[in-house]
């Protein structure tokens, strides 16, 4: 079921794009005779749930989604083959810094007293924390940045990883698969985006970058969100975040049953929004478009 689940960032609540029957028919090729009946009792043990699955935009639902989705397991699973780097990337939602109230509750010895207001004023900064699950390793790692989000600022994370961990994990690093939302900083569209993954990764360190979007609408079938921030957001609930390094040690001290490890590092940069790629810009890049689907999947040569 890996490349069929979808959840939502701030919860455990997980959900499938597959039926109980469809599962018991592929439990049984693999040997496996189970019932509907039962296979709907371990997805409910599992965190599923049948009400959030009729949550989901399917008024926005692309023609091409079912084919984008068989393309994006069908790279994981050669990038997987070769021992290549393969990561999820997303946003999460911005934190005020600051007194202020963290939705949740937890168990404390006394109440949190809190301002009554969240207002941006009175906040010590604003926390823009970009998560990069790791799929192979069941690592996360989360860039705070405290400035703007914006596609210079998403492969600045991603170089970040790169040089503290990625150089060290994978010997023979030289392709690097990226999973990501078609929208936001590291969208299909947005030109800051590639030609800065050119400039500051596929060049310097000469790593072929495969990028592969989730079709328009399908988001929260980003690992990301629930494999990785959705535990940091369960982490601190309840817990006012007043300055950085606690929201950074309540991201390092996220943990799963599964094994989940966290690393978070600050980015206290300062990125300019709006900034314009130029067509003359665009043609120093080396951007090949896929054969299937080329306005969510491309490659960024080295």
């Amino acid at each position: 079921m890996e490349n069929d689940i979808a959840g939502d960032p701030m919860n455990e609540k997980k959900w499938s794009k597959k039926t109980t029957y469809s599962l018991k028919d592929d439990l049984k090729e693999e040997g496996i005779e189970i019932s509907p009946n039962t296979v709907g009792k371990v997805l409910k043990y599992g965190k599923f749930s049948l009400r959030v699955n009729r949550k989901t935009i399917a008024e926005t639902k692309h023609p091409d989604r079912n084919e984008q989705f068989e393309i994006i397991a069908s790279q994981k699973e050669s990038f997987r083959r070769k021992g290549q780097a393969i990561i999820c990337v997303d946003s999460k939602k911005k934190e005020l810094i600051g007194n202020f109230k963290n939705p949740g509750k937890r168990w404390t010895l006394r109440v949190d007293e809190v301002l009554n207001h969240d207002f941006r004023s009175q906040a010590i900064g604003l926390a823009n924390p970009y998560g990069i699950y790791e799929p192979l390793y069941n690592m996360g790692t989360v860039i705070v940045g405290t400035s703007r989000d914006t596609g210079e600022f998403a492969v600045d994370s991603i170089k970040g990883w790169i040089e503290t961990y990625a150089l060290k994990r994978y010997k023979d690093f030289k392709e690097l698969l990226i999973l990501g939302d078609s929208g936001g900083s590291n969208g299909a569209r947005p030109r800051l985006w590639k030609y800065s993954l050119f400039h500051k990764i596929a060049k310097p360190y000469g790593i072929s970058i495969k990028v592969c979007h989730f079709p328009a609408g399908a988001s929260k079938w980003n690992p990301t969100d629930h494999r990785l921030f959705s535990f940091i957001s369960l982490n601190w609930q309840g817990v006012p975040l007043r300055s950085y390094d606690i929201a950074l040690g309540y991201i390092r001290s996220t943990t799963t049953r599964k094994g989940l490890k966290v690393e978070a590092m600050l980015n206290q940069n300062e990125y300019k929004k709006g900034i314009k790629i130029t067509d003359k810009q665009m043609k120093e890049i080396n951007l090949i478009k896929g054969k299937r689907r080329p306005q969510w999947n491309y490659e960024i040569a080295a």
